[in-house]
């Protein structure tokens, strides 16, 4: 039984124990875990927006945010009281339906991903059997809310951007799949909870790093590429396009698009920790540690601390590799259009079908190594 069912159920059976009915108690249910998701993915981009403006400062010698709050910590929370009340200006030649549904589109299958990232055995908000699956479904809808915000826009430079993030999008989506396709094979599950439950045992030996270490960087430079993250901004380089599909965007509807910029190169990072680097497993087994320290693995206490070490280690994972993003992005510079495009369809795709065959050789030709 999966963990969501647990939760749920004692939390609605405490609601009818003080005398609510069933529905009610139900309805009360419902919205919990998305405020949970919606709370914890925008703490988790105030966090990103201040490790960028901090990281950044450093690679360039700066000091950086200091004095918005301490060590600059509120700037972010500064900088979305801004967006928020600024003037929301639609142009008066745009689309007004569209021009307002493109942010929507681009945020909401962002915040809905989180709902299948697992932080512990029984910290996840819906456990379903195709988890990694949805995902792959839910970021294909993105490029159309991009595509509508530059087209609705009735400006060249926003038609451009939005033009060039649906061929970005595309032209990545296909090795991305290819390299989950490989782990899903080799996990022999798209659930995500059995995809890390499949490295645990080993510690980080165990971990799919090492079994896929070209699907790790296939993965990796294709979830940047989906994030548009330098070196692939070019939907809205500044220096070509002004701001690509969100040139004429202000106040909310572009916080919207900065938030989803965020959200996204998080739930990238958290995915990555899931699939290759063993989620919330630690780099030495559990069981190992506790008959170090002659504590048995049933203890209470100590499942209590593995779940939160659990939480902690798969955000020490994913913000590692946040860290690693934002790097490249003040010290590698931006590709071409053509250059981006030929990087997806004439070297990633052929090397992730390459490793998807070559996975599948392997899992027959050692079915215990490779999860037959």
């Amino acid at each position: 039984m999966n963990s969501g069912i647990d939760l749920q159920g004692t939390f609605i059976k405490s609601l009818m124990d003080l005398g609510l009915p069933p529905g009610a108690a139900k309805a009360i249910w419902m919205p919990l875990p998305m405020i949970l998701m919606l709370i914890g993915a925008t703490v988790g981009v105030l966090v990103c927006v201040w490790l960028e403006r901090k990281i950044s400062a450093a690679a360039q010698q700066r000091i950086g945010p200091e004095y918005i709050g301490p060590l600059g910590l509120l700037a972010p929370v500064a900088d979305g009281l801004k967006l928020v009340f600024k003037e929301d200006i639609v142009p008066a030649k745009s689309d007004p339906w569209l021009f307002t549904l493109g942010p929507i589109l681009v945020v909401l299958p962002v915040f809905l991903s989180y709902l299948i990232v697992p932080f512990g055995q029984n910290i996840v908000i819906t456990n379903i059997g195709t988890g990694i699956f949805l995902w792959i479904a839910l970021s294909s809808i993105q490029p159309i809310g991009l595509l509508m915000a530059g087209y609705s826009s009735n400006n060249k430079y926003s038609l451009l951007g939005g033009l060039r993030a649906a061929a970005q999008s595309i032209s990545y989506e296909i090795p991305l799949a290819l390299s989950v396709l490989a782990i899903a094979m080799m996990s022999n599950s798209l659930d995500t909870v059995d995809i890390v439950n499949q490295q645990s045992g080993y510690g980080i030996l165990g971990w799919n790093i090492w079994r896929q270490p070209l699907g790790f960087l296939i993965f990796w430079i294709a979830a940047l590429a989906e994030c548009e993250r330098l070196p692939f901004d070019l939907p809205e380089a500044e220096e070509e396009l002004v701001a690509g599909y969100q040139t004429e965007y202000s106040g909310m509807k572009f916080a919207l698009f900065y938030l989803s910029s965020y959200v996204n190169l998080v739930l990238s990072a958290l995915l990555v920790a899931v699939l290759y680097l063993g989620g919330w497993d630690f780099p030495i087994p559990i069981n190992m540690i506790a008959g170090w320290l002659g504590v048995s693995e049933l203890n209470p206490v100590l499942q209590v601390i593995t779940a939160a070490l659990g939480i902690f280690m798969t955000l020490l994972k994913a913000y590692f590799l946040v860290f690693i993003a934002i790097l490249l992005r003040w010290t590698v510079p931006r590709v071409r259009i053509d250059q981006l495009l030929d990087l997806g369809w004439k070297f990633l795709l052929p090397v992730g079908l390459v490793n998807l065959l070559l996975t599948a050789a392997l899992k027959l030709a050692f079915p215990v190594a490779f999860g037959g």
